[in-house]
């Protein structure tokens, strides 16, 4: 049956085992489910300790890290596996030369070690890039680097139209074998053990993006190092850091970081978008009523 984008859904308990939820989103809009998801499942993990979360049947729940800094911001450690259906592959396995799964997101998120510090936050897809980055660099008439893409019939390419050509092209995995290798767990911890869907092509032309994540939750009070995990973690991020900057690198790093600085950086200038995303964007509005000029006005630009 055809899955359809469900308005003023909220997520449903179809299983309680203690510290096992499973959850069906009725594909409601993936920024309600998840949220929704995650607070039942970092209720449970404080009266358990631990709480797996099954999340199947929600629509696109957007930026995975984000759910991975909701638990953090609740003092829990998350780690987060996702797969996607609905709509044709992307991705294509190492040693294939076709797409046959999504981006498949990985994520696990560390809580600050102290109050007002900053999570660690790992949240990445599987795929050498993400395809929303590929859309971008076809609107901005951008080359994609080499050893990303191949085209529809397994050669590399740097063109991103392939990814939007008929027939179509594929994005690489990640590390090679150890990328795709993480996204066959994704797809299957969230896909099949959740009850929601894997990546088939009976699944391709449902023609509506539907997610399923494999959640795991962990209060870090109730493990072996709950006196000392905050000093371990901190003198351990700050060892890695203090390793001398590489020639032309920004110095090290930690996971969440650089995300952090780029939201600092468009907060104070400003979020650019080229103009065929902008027109776009302009189309999208008066497809639902909503004209040029008040989409214009939303974003200062009148």
């Amino acid at each position: 049956m055809e899955k359809r984008l469900v308005v003023n859904q909220s997520v449903r308990v179809t299983g309680d085992a203690g510290a096992i939820l499973n959850l069906d989103g009725g594909m409601g809009y993936g920024q309600v489910i998840g949220h929704e998801a995650m607070e039942l499942g970092i209720r449970r993990a404080r009266e358990t300790g631990a709480c797996i979360v099954s999340l199947r049947d929600s629509h696109h729940i957007g930026r995975i890290g984000h759910w991975g800094e909701q638990c953090a911001a609740a003092g829990m450690i998350s780690t987060h596996y996702v797969n996607v259906v609905g709509r044709p592959a992307l991705v294509a396995p190492f040693g294939g030369s076709d797409a046959r799964f999504a981006t498949n997101p990985y994520c696990c998120a560390i809580p600050a070690t102290e109050p007002g510090g900053e999570p660690i936050v790992l949240d990445m897809a599987t795929s050498k890039i993400a395809m929303g980055k590929v859309r971008v660099a076809m609107n901005k008439g951008e080359t994609i680097a080499p050893g990303t893409l191949i085209d529809a019939k397994g050669n590399p390419t740097e063109d991103p139209k392939t990814m939007f050509n008929s027939p179509t092209g594929a994005i690489l995995a990640f590390g090679e074998h150890k990328g795709y290798g993480l996204a066959v767990i994704a797809e299957l911890l969230a896909g099949a053990f959740t009850g929601g869907n894997t990546m088939k092509p009976d699944a391709w032309a449902k023609n509506t993006i539907t997610n399923n994540m494999f959640s795991v939750i962990v209060d870090p009070a109730r493990l072996g190092g709950a006196d000392s995990w905050r000093r371990e973690t901190q003198a351990f991020v700050d060892f890695v850091k203090a390793s001398p900057k590489a020639p032309g690198s920004d110095g090290v790093q930690v996971a969440g970081e650089p995300e952090r600085r780029t939201r600092a950086r468009r907060n104070h200038d400003g979020i650019p978008v080229d103009a065929t995303t902008w027109s776009e964007i302009i189309a999208a509005g008066e497809s639902v009523g909503v004209s040029a000029s008040q989409t214009n006005a939303a974003a200062g630009l009148n």
